[in-house]
């Protein structure tokens, strides 16, 4: 063969790769605005979704994303996945991740915890919001399945919940699990230092003391990155029986990972997929930082040398889309949902 035509072969394969590789959707952005069961006050929630609408870039709270706002839900059937951020976070701080989700087809709710997000501290160390939590998510569940956008289009199978640092122990509670509150007790005494987990010193404000963990039936399996699980003994979460993928990093410079991602690791009672990444730190879940985001939050954004956050958030999206398509059922466009409709018919006349 010809160099020229060598060359040629090599440009269209890599053309015929690059679209393989290619999300099929882009992602559209939704807001919802739905009641907060704690204390009957509006809370918050972006959606993103699969959309062959056109996406343009917009700056969220600070987060730079590529989204087609309010445009049309692409044609098909979707599973449902919801996020919990951590204490004192935001949603879009994992933007990329539910981005990169609803680009390969699932609709991905994110909340925003009232009293516990970037702007409002005020349910820090309650148990308003170590139970409120869960709450607010199972909520989102119900506005999503009610909402005119998006309901049509979501399947009605279980869903999805993705949990980071806190948003871990509120995936839990979904799924099963009972905190020990005499567990955080007792890791407070022994380590009064972790400003993180013992604000309280590890006895939690009873301001809302009717309330109570609460899973949710609809939970099919959950993903945690970095996740608070200190609370969950091998008793606490024996109710957890739904698949999980965990993520942590070995320098986390947050949770202690021998009583948070390790032990909840060995104490599952379904074995989880968990995965360990050399030198990463707390933060490295978060979305990667642009220019700007470099220069005001530094701790957030800066890794150890060594660590590549794009590549580590690259292989979270395709890691996370292959998990949830197995552990839910994967995202069936338009044309595969009208075939097994008519071969469902021709089966049932």
């Amino acid at each position: 063969m010809k160099r020229s035509s060598l060359l040629m072969a090599l440009f269209l394969l890599g053309g015929l790769l690059a679209r393989a590789d290619a999300a099929p959707w882009v992602a559209g952005l939704h807001r919802l605005t739905l009641v907060d069961p704690v204390d009957a006050k509006p809370m918050h929630a972006l959606a993103f979704y699969p959309s062959s609408g056109e996406a343009r870039p917009v700056r969220i709270e600070g987060y730079q994303t590529r989204v087609a706002e309010e445009a049309p839900v692409a044609m098909g059937q979707f599973p449902l996945l919801v996020i919990s951020h951590g204490n004192t976070g935001s949603p879009m701080a994992l933007h990329d991740l539910a981005n990169g989700l609803a680009r390969q087809g699932f609709v991905v709710v994110a909340v925003v915890h009232p009293g516990d997000n970037n702007r409002d501290h005020s349910r820090l160390g309650t148990l308003s919001n170590l139970y409120g939590r869960p709450l607010q998510i199972s909520a989102a569940i119900t506005a999503a399945r009610n909402d005119r956008l998006l309901a049509p289009y979501l399947n009605d199978g279980k869903v999805g919940v993705i949990g980071y640092s806190a948003g871990g122990e509120t995936a839990l509670i979904l799924s099963g699990a009972r905190p020990d509150l005499e567990r955080l007790r007792r890791y407070c005494e022994q380590r009064p230092g972790d400003a993180d987990a013992c604000k309280t010193h590890g006895v939690l404000i009873a301001d809302h003391s009717e309330l109570a963990p609460r899973a949710d039936a609809r939970v099919g399996a959950v993903m945690l990155m970095a996740p608070l699980s200190l609370m969950f003994g091998r008793h606490a979460l024996a109710g957890v029986q739904v698949p999980a993928l965990i993520y942590s990093g070995d320098n986390d410079q947050l949770l202690a990972l021998e009583h948070n991602a390790d032990a909840l690791a060995r104490k599952l009672p379904v074995t989880p997929d968990y995965r360990l990444l050399a030198g990463a730190g707390h933060f490295v879940f978060m979305a990667p930082c642009d220019d700007e985001q470099h220069l005001r939050m530094p701790v957030l954004c800066k890794d150890a040398e060594g660590v590549d956050r794009r590549h580590i958030h690259r292989s979270l999206r395709s890691e996370t889309t292959a998990f949830f398509s197995q552990a839910l059922g994967a995202p069936e466009p338009a044309e595969r949902s009208a075939a097994a409709g008519q071969q469902q018919g021709q089966a049932h006349p």
